[in-house]
This record gives structure tokens, C-alpha cells and sequence, in this order.
């Protein structure tokens, strides 16, 4: 199958079928299958995958011998939701005897001594890691093009973006290669890759889930690990599985959630955003539809303001600039003695002059960032939740977000396009993304739930009660012969 062709998928009638994660689990506990033959079909899915959508930064392994006791991945926990169920690290995320390479080419990817405090919590769930996925130049862009290498493709519509950061685990999920994979979000990186790919995307709340060393030493944290998923079970069972593990005893219990909310609620509704640019035609009638779901189950729906100051957009996008000169300036110190800062690519180049410019800027923007934790929950203290878009408009084709474009318009673009869910990070909320439905491209349009600080049982309890629907359910495939 060439790129360009409109749909890709890796479904077929082996052990993995169209299966998700919590049903394979069930499947190897009952000893209807094995181990090593659900890690074997994964591999294979993956061999057929690579060559047409991309999505691995690392070698795929051989069989499931190879896997076998490869980066401590017996570290399971007691009463483990996922055990022997394949996924795929975010390749910025150590795994130690892995390779890390964080997408770019300024760098040659070192083999990781340790792993990292979120994979070791994300290993305890059972799941067994077979290789890291690919994401854009250090997480900075929307979509997983390198400018050094070939982009990953999404599998509805291999000439269209993935999204990113997290692309390459959001395009091996909704391929079929596996069915739940490792993402993490700096402003959208769980949320705009699970939109573009027809999965459901979970941004926990400020210290749900434990931090990466990266995330501790931000400023402002804006940095969550999670997951992306083909079921709303499976994230609901992630974040069960991930709270005995470690339960921050500041925020209120998720506990187990499997159904609809048995009460009305509240949910307000925005559809555009604060940056001046109206939401496109599609995606609005996406978001309306699904309030217009929402409405007919009984909750009740309120448009309300972006509980943001007009300076947000700038603000976060010199947070942004500051990250990368962060990155550019000190690789040899954060990253390694081999950084070349002469190889970074041009979006990362154009955020660290961009800060160079305007870095007089930050003790303000910073103010105001870290005030959006209180003005957020101030707004929505009256709503149980908040329907908005996840991006702008539908999800670009290969080459719009590209890297190699000239900095400026780049610049412009993902301005457009990312509008909705920096709030998240900033404020510290959760947010999920769900399936909306399909544009005439067959191309997945996402929306976003976003809630109270702590509000993740909500979130998941309104994401049961949308999946149930025709009109926001994206089946997968049927299975290929």
C-alpha cells in the first residue's frame, strides 16, 4: 500500500482481532491466548505498518523472545489491569537499554540507563513495551513530520497529519499495531493526535499521574503523561490501574468507572476561541452535534466565554519560545554532551529567536499563566463540564505544519490550529478528547470535554454515555482478509 491511499489499517483475523486492551487481558487470563502470541501478532501488525504510516522511533524487534526481559519489564504490581498486553513508549520517555532520540536530529538518540518514573508506573499496569514511537522535534509541533526523515501518516487518510506530539502512539493505536500507547501533553500532545486518529485522549489533572524529571523543573508544570486509546474502558481502566499504583492525596479519588452518569449536569459550551480566528464549519457542526446528544440524555447545555484574558495565546506561545531556547541553549547540559544546536529544525530555531525577541515578556506571562489555574476554576465553578473543539479546524494534510516551512507563516498556521487546548495545561484541568465523527476526507474530527480540577470521573463518565452513540463511535475497520 503506497502513501496517499485514503485508509490503513492493520486489522485482521489473528489473535489481536479488533479486540482493545482490556478484552486481550481478559483473553490472556482466561488462557485463551498466550503472551508471547498476542506480543508476536503485534509485531507483525507493525512490520506491515512501518513502511506506510510510520510510528516507530526504534527497531522492530524480531518475536516476543527478543522483548523477554528487555528494559525491566517485569516490574509488574500486584493486581495488574493490562498484564501481557503490547504498547509503545513515547520516544522522550526513558526506558532503560532503549534508545531515546526526543524526535530530532540534533542529537544522536543514547541508550537510556533507567527508566523513567511514568513508564516504570505505566510497566507496573502489565503492559509490555514494544518499541518507542515517534514524535516531532523535542514535542514542539502539531504534527510528527521530522524535518530529517519521513512523517508519520494517519491511518484514515495516509495523506493527512497524524497530529502530535504524540502521533506516533495515536497512529499505531488507531491502526491496530496495539491498542493502547503512551502519550504525554505540553499543550495538546495527548489531546490533538487522539483528535486527528479517532481515539480517546485523556490529560489528567496537575499531578494525578507521577511527573517526569523534565515536568518538575518547569516554571509552570504543564507537562501530563497519559495514554491514547480505542475505548473509553481502556483509559478509564488505565487511570484505575495507575491510581493503586500511586494516589496523589490532594485531588479526589477516579476509583473504577464503567458507565454514563446516573444525574444531569451542567456542561458549558464554547466554539471558539479566544485567538480571533472562528472555528471552521466542520468542526463546529461536530461540537454541535455532539451538544445536541449531550442535550438529548438529559444534561444541560450553557454557551459560555473562554475563561481566559485576551493575552493567553501570546503568553503561552512565549512559554512555548522559552522551552525551546531552553532546549537549544542548554541540550549539552539537559540532553547530552553530543547536542548540536546547529541541527535543530526550523520551528525550534524560530520558537528560540521568537523568546530571544520578546523574552523581556515572561515575568508577566508567567504571572498570568499561573492565574489561569484560578480564573479557569472561578469560570467553571457552575459547570460540571465544558464542551469545546479540540483544534481550530479538521486535521491539515502532510507538509502544512511541516517544519521546513518558512517560520512565520508555520507560525501562523499552528496559531490557527492549536487554540483550544493549551488552557489545559496551564490551568492544571483535565481534559479528554473524543471521536466527533468523519469529514468527507474520512478524516476523525474531535471534541473536548474539559473539567474541574480533579473532574476526571466526570469526564469518563460523559465519555461512556458519548461512545454509546453511532454518531461519535468511529468502528474500527472492517478486518482485512
Amino acid at each position: 500500500m503506497t502513501p496517499g491511499h485514503p485508509r490503513f489499517h492493520t486489522f485482521c483475523d489473528d489473535v489481536l482481532g479488533q479486540h482493545d486492551a482490556t478484552a486481550l487481558a481478559g483473553m490472556l487470563g482466561r488462557r485463551e491466548c498466550s503472551r508471547s502470541e498476542l506480543i508476536n501478532a503485534s509485531l507483525d501488525r507493525a512490520r506491515y505498518a512501518q513502511p506506510v504510516i510510520g510510528g516507530f522511533a526504534t527497531p522492530i524487534p524480531h518475536d516476543a523472545e527478543a522483548i523477554a526481559g528487555h528494559s525491566g519489564q517485569h516490574h509488574a504490581h500486584p493486581d495488574v489491569v493490562f498484564s501481557g498486553v503490547p504498547t509503545l513508549i513515547k520516544d522522550n520517555t526513558d526506558l532503560e537499554k532503549f534508545p531515546t532520540g526526543h524526535g530530532t536530529a540534533a542529537m544522536e538518540p543514547y541508550i537510556a540507563a533507567r527508566t523513567s518514573p511514568f513508564a516504570e508506573l505505566l510497566l507496573a499496569q502489565g503492559l509490555v513495551c514494544i518499541g518507542k514511537s515517534t514524535l516531532p522535534e523535542f514535542g514542539f509541533n502539531a504534527t510528527t513530520e521530522p524535518a530529517h526523515g519521513e512523517p508519520t501518516r494517519n491511518p484514515w487518510n495516509t495523506a493527512f497529519s497524524s497530529g502530535a506530539s504524540s502521533g506516533g502512539s495515536a497512529a499505531l493505536v488507531a491502526a491496530g499495531v496495539v491498542p493502547i500507547a503512551h502519550a504525554n501533553d505540553g499543550g495538546g500532545s495527548i489531546r490533538i493526535p487522539a483528535a486527528c486518529c479517532g481515539l480517546v485522549g485523556l490529560k489528567p489533572s496537575r499531578g494525578r499521574l507521577i511527573d517526569n524529571d523534565a515536568a518538575k523543573s518547569l516554571p509552570i508544570n504543564i507537562v501530563t503523561d497519559g495514554v491514547v486509546t480505542r475505548s473509553v474502558r481502556d483509559t478509564a481502566n488505565f487511570y484505575a490501574g495507575a491510581e493503586r499504583y500511586y494516589r496523589n492525596p490532594k485531588l479526589p479519588a477516579i476509583g473504577k468507572v464503567e458507565a454514563p452518569p446516573e444525574r444531569a449536569m451542567k456542561i458549558g459550551l464554547v466554539f471558539d476561541s479566544i485567538n480571533g480566528h472562528p472555528t471552521d464549519s466542520d468542526t463546529h457542526q461536530a461540537v454541535a452535534s455532539v451538544a445536541k446528544s449531550l442535550e438529548g440524555m438529559g444534561h444541560h447545555l450553557e454557551p459560555m466565554p473562554v475563561p481566559v484574558p485576551e493575552t493567553f495565546p501570546a503568553d503561552f506561545a512565549l512559554y512555548w519560545g522559552m522551552l525551546a531556547f531552553g532546549v537549544r541553549s542548554n541540550g549539552k547540559r539537559l540532553i547530552g554532551p553530543g547536542f548540536d544546536k546547529s541541527k535543530v529544525d526550523g520551528l525550534t530555531e524560530g520558537l528560540y529567536r521568537l523568546f530571544k525577541k520578546q523574552f523581556y515578556r515572561l515575568p508577566a506571562a508567567l504571572w498570568r499563566l499561573k492565574r489561569s489555574y484560578h480564573d479557569y476554576a472561578k469560570a467553571v465553578a457552575g459547570f460540571d463540564a465544558v464542551l469545546t473543539p479540540v483544534v481550530g479546524h479538521t486535521t491539515p494534510e502532510i507538509g502544512y505544519l511541516s517544519p521546513n516551512v518558512p517560520f512565520d507563516e508555520l507560525f501562523e498556521r499552528l496559531f490557527r490550529y492549536v487554540s483550544f487546548t493549551p488552557l489545559a495545561n496551564t490551568s492544571g484541568a483535565p481534559a479528554i478528547t473524543l471521536p466527533g465523527g468523519l469529514t468527507e476526507q474520512n478524516l476523525p474530527i474531535g471534541v473536548q470535554l474539559m473539567g474541574r480540577h480533579g473532574g476526571e470521573r466526570t469526564l469518563l463518565e460523559l465519555a461512556f454515555a458519548l461512545e454509546a452513540l453511532e454518531t461519535t463511535r468511529l468502528r474500527p475497520a472492517p478486518l482485512a482478509s
